[in-house]
C-alpha cells in the first residue's frame, strides 16, 4: 500500500472531518481511523497509558502509521488527548447524536441499531469504542458475542452507553427487551439488568427509526408504524412502553398485530351510548387554565382568544369582559360558529371526554393549527383511584353515571401525549394544564421567567447632588440593572436618549448610582441572575436546547454580558447538571442549607424560598418541575436525602393556621419521573406542620409571627418529641398535657387545669426562657 507523504496530508482534525463526510472509508482513511482508535483506547485518566509512554512500546505497524499521519509520537499523543477531551466535554455527544441523520432521538437519549453504528459520526463511534473497551476490561475474557447487542443507547444526562438485547428484533413487531448492559465512561462501572424472567418487560415501537433505509426489513417496519400512527396507537408513549401496557392498549381498541400488519376487530361488547355534551359544566367563574394564562401575562394588548370545544361559552364571556376579542366553537352548543385562528387557543378539558383515539388526536391537532402564539391544553388528572372504582371501563377510560366518557390521565402521561402528537415540548403550569408556544423564543422566555428570582433594587443610602439632579433618568437604569443583572445595550432602555446625552455611556451613569448605593448589593444581583440562567440552561438539556439564534435578543444580551458566550454558559450549566448524579452531594447541599427545616431524612422549603436555595438544589427541584410541573396550590417542597424524590405538599391554611393540616402530597421520582399522590382530606389523624418560620425566609410577610410562635413553643417544650406531635391527635394531646391552647399564632395558659401542675409548667417555661437569653 502506498501512502501520501506526511507533509502533503491534511491536518489530523480535518482528516477526521473528511472521514465523517464519507459513508465508505478508503484504505488510507481506515488505517488513520484505526490508529486513532488504538491511541484513544490506551488513554487512562486523560493521559496515554504508562504501558505505551515510549514509542518503542508500540507495535511496528502502529509506529509506521504514526510517522505517516502525525510525524512524531508526541504529536499523535497530543491529538489523541485532544479528541479524548472533546468526547468528554458536556454536550458533545448530545450534539453529534442530534445532528445524526439516522437513529431514534429522544430528549434524553439516542438509540441506534448495531448494524448502523458504522454510519455514525466518528466521534460517536470512538465514544462507543471506549465504552465497549471498558466493558471488555470488566470481563474475565476478552470476547463478547455481537449477537447479544441489538441497540446501542447514548445517554445525554449522564456519561453512559447502554447495550440492549432484543432477540426477536426482526421477527416480532414489538420485541421485548431481554437484557441491558450500561457502562459509565467516567468511572468504568458496569451495570447489567436481565428481563428474561420479567412478566412485563419493555417493548420497542417504531423499529424503522433505529436502522438505515438499506436495512432488509426497513420497509416492513415503516409500514407498520404508519398504520399504528394513523390509528393513534403510539400517541401515549407512557402506557405502551411495556408488554402488558401495550397488549392492554391493543385489546381496549380491538386491535391485533400479526406479521407486522394491523388487524382491526369489532369489539364484541356493546358500545354504550355516550353523551359528550353532558361533560360540559356551567361555570360561574373563569376556568382555571384560562385564569392561569391571564396570571402569567400571556394576554397582552390586542390579544385574540379562541375556545375550541367551549361548552356553554363562559370563558369566552369572561375574556370579552377583560377587553379581549374572543370567540369559540363547540360541536353541540355552538356548532354553527366558524373555527378561526387566534393568538391564544384554549382546549380546555376536551381531550379527556373523547372516547375515540382518532377524534381525540384530531381535536388536539386542529386546535394547534388554529394557534398563532399559545395553545392551552388541559385534562383531568387521576389523583386517586376512587374516581374510577366501580365504573364501567371503556377504551382507555370509563363511562360515568351521566353517560359521559372520562379519560383520567397521569401528569407525565398527558405531557407525553401532547408532545408526541404535536411534536413539541409542552410546558406544565399546573396539574393537568400545559402550554404550547408557537414561537420557540417565546417558550424559552417563559421558561426562563419562571426561574427568575424576584430581587429588590438596592436602596439609596446617602446623598449626592449629581444623582439628585438626574434621579428621574437614573431610576430606570437602576430598575433595569436589578431586573437583568447587567447594564443595558443601546435600544433596550426607553429613557436612554436623555441618559446618554448627559453621561455619554450607561457605564458612566451607573458610576453615579454606585456613589449612593452599596456596590456589593449590585454584585449580588448579578450573581443571582447568573445562577438563574445556569439553572434555566441546565434544564433545557432535558428537551432540545435552543440554538443561540433561537433566543430572544434580550436573553442573548444577558448571556453575552453574564457569561461572555453561549458556549461558556452551556458548559457551566452542563457541569452543574452532571453533578446531580452525585447523591451524596445533593444530601450535603440539603444538610448545609441555611434555608428550610432540616430533618434527619429530608429538607422542607416553602415555594417562595426555592429561588434563594443553593443553585444545585434549585436545579434538582427544577428537574421535577420542568417535566411534571407543580400543583399550583403547593406551599412546601420536600427534598429527600436518601432517595431521588421531590415531594410537593399542599397546606391550604399555611398562612392562617398556626399548625396547618396537610391536604395533598405529589411525589415525583426523578429516576423515571413517575408520580404518586396522597390525599389526606379524609384522614382522621392527618399530618400537621410545625416551625413554619424555618420554611420561609426572613422577608416573608408572616415571618415574625411564625418565629415568635416557634420560640414560645420551644420555651414550653412542646416541640421536643417530633414523632409524638407530627399528626393532629398527637399534637392536641401534647397541648393538653402542657395546659396550653393556641389562638391565632399565640400560646395561652389554660385556666381549667390543676393549679399545682400549671405552676410547675410555668416554672419550667421561665427556666427555659432564662437559658435562651443567656
Amino acid at each position: 500500500m502506498t501512502t501520501t507523504p506526511y507533509s502533503l496530508l491534511p491536518t489530523p482534525y480535518s482528516l477526521l472531518c473528511q472521514i465523517a463526510m464519507n459513508n465508505q472509508l478508503d484504505s488510507q482513511q481506515k488505517s488513520y481511523y484505526e490508529l486513532l482508535r488504538y491511541l484513544l483506547l490506551n488513554i487512562e485518566n486523560f493521559q496515554i497509558s504508562s504501558k505505551i509512554k515510549l514509542e518503542t512500546n508500540l507495535p511496528q505497524k502502529v509506529r509506521n502509521l504514526i510517522k505517516t499521519y502525525f510525524g512524531t509520537y508526541k504529536s499523535a499523543c497530543e491529538f489523541a488527548n485532544q479528541i479524548f477531551l472533546e468526547l468528554y466535554q458536556p454536550g458533545t455527544i448530545k450534539k453529534y447524536c442530534q445532528q445524526s441523520q439516522i437513529g431514534k432521538k429522544l430528549p434524553t437519549a439516542f438509540y441506534i441499531h448495531i448494524s448502523a453504528l458504522e454510519k455514525l459520526h466518528p466521534f460517536l463511534q470512538l465514544y462507543e469504542n471506549i465504552a465497549h473497551h471498558l466493558y471488555l476490561k470488566s470481563l474475565s475474557h476478552q470476547k463478547t458475542d455481537a449477537k447479544t447487542i441489538t441497540l446501542i443507547k447514548f445517554n445525554f444526562d449522564k456519561p453512559t452507553i447502554s447495550y440492549l438485547h432484543y432477540p426477536d428484533f426482526n421477527i416480532h413487531p414489538h420485541p421485548a427487551l431481554k437484557n441491558s448492559i450500561s457502562i459509565n465512561l467516567n468511572n468504568g462501572k458496569v451495570e447489567q439488568r436481565n428481563y428474561s424472567n420479567s412478566e412485563n418487560p419493555p417493548v420497542l415501537h417504531r423499529k424503522e427509526t433505529f436502522v438505515t433505509p438499506e436495512y432488509r426489513h426497513y420497509q416492513k417496519f415503516a409500514k407498520l408504524t404508519s398504520a399504528e400512527v394513523k390509528l393513534g396507537l403510539l400517541d401515549n408513549t407512557r402506557l405502551i412502553g411495556t408488554r402488558q401496557g401495550w397488549l392492554k392498549h391493543l385489546k381496549n381498541h380491538g386491535i391485533e398485530i400479526k406479521d407486522h400488519r394491523v388487524i382491526q376487530h369489532t369489539i364484541e361488547k356493546p358500545i354504550p351510548q355516550i353523551e359528550r355534551h353532558k361533560a360540559a359544566i356551567v361555570r360561574k367563574k373563569i376556568s382555571k387554565p384560562v385564569r392561569l394564562a391571564l396570571e402569567a401575562n400571556l394576554f397582552t394588548e390586542n390579544t385574540t382568544f379562541f375556545d375550541y370545544g367551549c361548552g356553554h361559552g363562559e370563558d369566552i364571556k369572561f375574556i370579552n369582559q377583560k377587553g379581549y376579542l374572543s370567540a369559540g366553537w363547540d360541536p353541540y352548543y355552538l356548532p354553527e360558529t366558524s373555527c378561526i385562528a387566534a393568538d391564544i387557543v384554549n382546549l380546555g378539558y376536551v381531550i379527556n371526554v373523547i372516547e375515540s383515539l382518532a377524534e381525540r388526536r384530531e381535536a388536539l391537532i386542529k386546535s394547534w393549527q388554529l394557534t398563532k402564539k399559545v395553545l392551552i391544553v388541559s385534562s383531568l388528572v387521576l389523583v386517586n383511584d376512587s374516581k374510577t372504582e366501580g365504573k364501567l371501563a371503556y377504551g382507555d377510560g370509563i363511562i360515568t353515571s351521566r353517560k359521559t366518557f372520562q379519560k383520567y390521565y397521569e401528569q407525565e402521561e398527558l405531557k407525553s401525549y401532547i408532545d408526541q402528537v404535536l411534536n413539541v415540548d409542552s410546558i406544565p403550569i399546573d396539574l393537568g394544564i400545559f402550554l404550547v408556544f408557537r414561537d420557540e423564543a417565546e417558550a424559552q422566555n417563559f421558561r426562563a421567567s419562571r426561574l427568575r428570582t424576584r430581587l429588590s433594587t438596592p436602596r439609596i443610602s446617602c446623598k449626592n447632588k449629581r444623582f439628585e439632579d438626574y434621579q428621574e433618568q437614573l431610576i430606570p437604569l437602576m430598575n433595569f440593572m436589578s431586573d437583568r443583572g447587567r447594564l443595558p445595550v443601546r435600544g433596550e432602555l426607553a429613557e436612554e436618549t436623555d441618559l446618554i446625552a448627559e453621561f455619554g455611556t450607561f457605564r458612566r451613569a451607573f458610576q453615579v448610582i454606585l456613589q449612593v448605593t452599596n456596590y456589593q448589593e449590585w454584585d449580588a444581583i448579578t450573581d443571582k441572575r447568573r445562577q438563574d440562567f445556569l439553572v434555566y440552561l441546565a434544564l433545557t438539556k432535558f428537551g432540545n436546547r435552543p440554538k443561540f439564534s433561537q433566543l430572544s435578543v434580550v436573553v442573548r444580551n444577558d448571556i453575552k454580558a453574564l457569561f461572555g458566550s453561549y458556549t461558556n454558559a452551556c458548559t457551566l450549566a452542563d457541569l452543574m447538571l452532571f453533578s446531580l448524579g452525585d447523591s451524596d452531594l445533593i444530601s450535603k447541599c440539603c444538610r448545609n442549607s441555611s434555608i428550610g427545616y432540616k430533618s434527619t431524612n429530608f429538607l422542607l422549603v416553602h415555594v417562595s424560598a426555592i429561588v434563594k436555595l443553593d443553585p444545585l438544589l434549585r436545579l434538582y427541584e427544577g428537574c421535577a418541575n420542568r417535566t411534571i410541573g407543580r400543583l399550583n396550590e403547593v406551599n412546601i417542597v420536600k427534598f429527600h436525602y436518601k432517595l431521588p424524590i421531590i415531594s410537593y405538599l399542599f397546606y391550604p391554611d399555611f398562612d392562617k393556621e398556626a399548625h396547618p393540616v396537610l391536604h395533598t402530597t405529589m411525589n415525583v421520582d426523578l429516576r423515571d419521573l413517575s408520580v404518586s399522590y396522597q390525599d389526606y382530606t379524609k384522614e382522621y389523624n392527618p399530618p400537621i406542620l410545625h416551625r413554619k418560620d424555618a420554611l420561609v425566609t426572613s422577608d416573608y410577610p408572616h415571618y415574625e409571627k411564625f418565629a415568635k410562635l416557634t420560640v414560645q413553643e420551644e420555651d414550653r417544650g412542646l416541640l421536643n418529641n417530633f414523632k409524638q406531635i407530627q399528626n393532629r391527635l398527637g399534637w392536641l394531646k401534647c397541648l393538653e398535657e402542657n395546659c396550653t391552647e393556641i389562638k391565632g399564632h399565640r400560646l395561652y395558659w389554660r385556666n381549667d387545669v390543676d393549679p399545682y401542675q400549671l405552676k410547675l409548667l410555668k416554672s419550667t417555661d421561665a427556666a427555659r426562657k432564662r437559658k435562651r437569653k443567656q
